[in-house]
């Protein structure tokens, strides 16, 4: 079994919708961003090559790189998932927190938690995704941008 942890923030700019967790959600502000910003896809991507110790994101996708300029996240998920199997490991869980003000996240985890079980040839219940505020405190509680805690865990096959 390996462990990775991932963590992730993007400050809120212009914009009429943020991506998170592969799904476009409503907000009157977006995210500032080289690729489209989607901090839970984007805090998944470094847990899981962290487990392996492949690096970080940035790494593999630089944001001086205009090869990933406003890039889906989604794509760059399913690239570091193939390193992932390449080397003989898949998913056996993973755990996540997303932190923000708003928007309320809650109408849309199950359907990020389907986007990425799929994305992760994964069952949905293998999937977790929590939110939580901050109380009013910090940059997230100042709804200046969001944060996003994850966990995985990744099993040899």
């Amino acid at each position: 079994m390996r462990i990775g942890c991932g963590y992730d923030v993007h400050a809120f700019g212009e914009g009429e919708h943020i991506m998170l967790g592969g799904v476009k959600i409503p907000h009157h502000k977006g995210f500032i961003a080289h690729s489209d910003g989607d901090v839970l896809i984007h805090a998944l991507c470094d847990a899981l090559l962290g487990a392996l110790a492949l690096g970080d994101i940035g790494k593999h996708f630089p944001d001086t790189s205009d090869e990933y300029k406003g890039i889906d996240s989604r794509t760059l998920l399913r690239h570091v998932y193939g390193l992932i199997k390449d080397r003989g490991y898949r998913l056996q869980n993973l755990d996540s927190v997303i932190c923000a003000e708003f928007p309320k996240m809650s109408p849309h985890i199950d359907h990020m938690r389907e986007v990425i079980a799929e994305d992760l040839e994964s069952k949905i219940d293998k999937v977790g995704i929590k939110a939580t505020t901050t109380e009013k405190l910090g940059f997230v509680g100042m709804q200046q941008g969001i944060a996003v805690h994850v966990t995985v865990l990744l099993i040899n096959e």
